[in-house]
C-alpha cells in the first residue's frame, strides 16, 4: 500500500473535496527565499493557454516566401496551407524569410502587427542541447516516452527531464515566491481546466475554478435562511469540520474542507465586485475561461494578490483525421479567444502586466497520413501582453525539408529552442530571481542563452 504524507494527503482530500484546494498552509517550511522575502510593489499575471493534443504548429506560422514555401509545401502536401491565403506578418527582425499565419487567426495576426505578440519557432521539451547526430546516435539524454500525448504533456508542464519530481515549472515558482506574497488571499497558481501538472507544488496548493466560476459545493447554500434546507445542510457541515478531531488525518481533512469553503465564499464575493467588461468574449470553452481569468484579475486589489499564474486550456488538436477540416475551428477559436483577453487587459489598464503564452503536447509530423498529422516533437508557441517585445519572432525557425538536419523522421522537428529557456524567460519577468532560475527551469544550466529576450 502506497503511505502518504502530509502534503500528499492534503492535495488528496483538497481534490475530493468540492473541487477547489486553496492558498498555503500556515508554518510549512521552504528552504529557497527571493529577493530578501520583500514583498513585491506591482502586480504581474501569467496566464498559460495549453493546446492538448498536439497543435500542428507549423501551419500556425507558415514560410511565406517563394523558395522556402515551396519546401513547406513539398514536405506538407496537402496539409500545407495555400501560400495566397497566407496571413503575411512583418517581423522587426527579418531571418531572409517571409512568413504568415493560418487564414483563420486574423485576431492574432492584428495583434502581432500591433507590436503585442511574439513567436517562439521551433520549442520543445529538451534536457540538453541536441543534434540529428546525437539523436541518432543516443548520445544525450532526451526527454523520456517522446511523441507520447502524457508524457509530453507532463515534460512541458513539469520540466522534469528524467527527474521523477512531480511538481511543476508554476508550483515551483510559487513556492518560491510564496513569503513575498504574504498577503494575498488566494493561491498564487489558479487553473480553470482541473488540477493541472504545471501548477503542482511542495508548498502552494492550487485554487481549481470552473470555466465560468467558483465550483460550489452542491450540496448546500449560503443563503442565510433559516428555513432553507440547503442552508441548514451548511451549517450542519461547518460544525462537522469545525470539530475538534484527534488524528492528523482527521484535522487535515477538516482543514481542507474549510478552505474549499471559505475560497468558495471568498471567490464568489469578490467577483460580485467586479466591473462589467466591455469586451465581447467568444462563447467558447476557452472563452469562457479567460473571461473568468480578466474578472479576476479585475478583483485582484480585493484580493490582494500580486502575483498569479492561471491554467486554460483546450483541446481537440490531435489531428490525425480530419485535420484540413477541423484546424481552422481549432486555430481561430484560440486566435479569437486571445485577442478578447488581451483587450480586456487594456480594458482594465493592466495589459502591461499581464502575459499569455501558449504550450501544446509537440508539434506534428510534416508529413501526412493521408488524412492528418502524427505526433511530433518541436512546435511554434507564441507569448502576447502589453510587455512582450512584439512583433518579432525569437529563436530559429527550422529547415522544413524532409531530412533535413532538424528533422529526426517524418518531419518530426528536433526543438531549436528549449522548453526551460522558454519558462525561465516568463519566470524572469515574473519576478523569480537569477539565482533561483534553475530551479524552476531545472535544465537551463544546459543551455547558452537563459532569456530569449521576448520582453521589453
Amino acid at each position: 500500500m502506497k503511505k502518504f504524507n502530509r502534503r500528499e494527503f492534503l492535495k488528496t482530500t483538497a481534490i475530493a473535496g468540492a473541487g477547489t484546494a486553496f492558498a498555503h498552509y500556515p508554518g510549512m517550511a521552504f528552504s529557497q527565499s527571493m529577493g530578501g522575502n520583500a514583498p513585491f510593489s506591482d502586480y504581474k499575471a501569467l496566464v498559460c493557454v495549453f493546446m492538448f493534443g498536439g497543435n500542428d504548429a507549423f501551419n500556425m506560422l507558415v514560410p511565406r516566401s517563394n523558395a522556402e514555401y515551396a519546401v513547406y509545401q513539398q514536405s506538407r502536401q496537402n496539409m500545407a496551407v495555400a501560400q495566397e491565403d497566407l496571413l503575411p506578418i512583418n517581423p522587426l527582425t527579418p531571418d531572409g524569410a517571409d512568413y504568415g499565419l493560418h487564414p483563420s487567426m486574423t485576431a492574432l495576426q492584428g495583434l502581432f502587427e500591433q507590436g503585442q505578440v511574439a513567436f517562439v519557432p521551433n520549442v520543445g521539451p529538451l534536457i540538453e542541447p541536441t543534434t540529428k547526430a546525437d539523436f541518432l546516435n543516443q548520445s544525450v539524454q532526451l526527454p523520456p516516452q517522446l511523441f507520447s500525448h502524457n508524457d509530453q504533456q507532463d515534460q512541458w508542464q513539469s520540466l522534469r527531464g528524467t527527474d521523477q519530481s512531480s511538481t511543476g515549472w508554476a508550483g515551483r515558482m510559487a513556492d518560491l515566491i510564496r513569503l513575498n506574497v504574504v498577503d494575498q488571499q488566494l493561491s498564487t497558481n489558479i487553473s480553470l481546466f482541473g488540477n493541472a501538472l504545471l501548477q503542482s507544488a511542495d508548498e502552494t496548493i492550487a485554487y481549481v475554478m470552473g470555466n465560468t466560476g467558483p465550483v460550489e459545493f452542491s450540496f448546500f447554500s449560503n443563503s442565510g435562511d433559516p428555513n432553507d434546507p440547503l442552508y441548514q445542510q451548511r451549517l450542519a457541515f461547518e460544525r462537522v469540520i469545525n470539530a475538534q478531531y484527534d488524528t492528523v488525518y482527521e484535522r487535515a481533512f477538516a482543514e481542507v474542507q474549510r478552505r474549499a469553503v471559505n475560497s468558495v465564499d471568498l471567490v464568489t464575493d469578490a467577483l460580485a465586485q467586479a466591473p462589467m467588461l466591455g469586451t465581447v468574449f467568444p462563447q467558447s470553452q476557452l472563452g469562457n475561461q479567460l473571461q473568468t481569468v480578466a474578472q479576476m484579475i479585475a478583483v485582484r486589489d480585493v484580493l490582494q494578490m500580486e502575483r498569479q499564474v492561471f491554467f486554460v486550456a483546450t483541446g481537440g488538436f490531435d489531428t490525425h483525421d480530419d485535420q484540413v477540416q477541423n484546424q481552422p475551428d481549432l486555430l481561430g477559436g484560440v486566435s479569437d479567444a486571445v485577442r478578447a483577453f488581451y483587450d480586456a487587459t487594456v480594458e482594465l489598464g493592466i495589459s502591461d502586466s499581464v502575459t499569455t503564452f501558449s504550450s501544446s503536447d509537440f508539434g506534428r509530423t510534416l508529413t501526412s497520413n493521408g488524412d492528418g498529422t502524427d505526433h511530433g516533437w518541436g512546435g511554434i508557441s507564441f507569448v502576447t501582453g502589453g510587455a512582450v517585445a512584439g512583433r518579432d519572432i525569437y529563436g530559429i525557425y527550422p529547415d522544413l525539408a524532409l531530412g533535413s538536419a532538424d528533422d529526426v523522421g517524418g518531419g518530426r522537428m528536433i526543438p531549436t529552442t528549449s522548453a526551460d529557456q522558454y519558462a525561465a524567460t516568463l519566470a524572469s519577468w515574473f519576478g523569480v530571481d537569477q539565482a533561483d532560475i534553475p530551479v524552476v527551469a531545472p535544465n537551463i544550466g544546459n543551455f547558452a542563452a537563459q532569456d530569449l529576450g521576448f520582453f521589453i
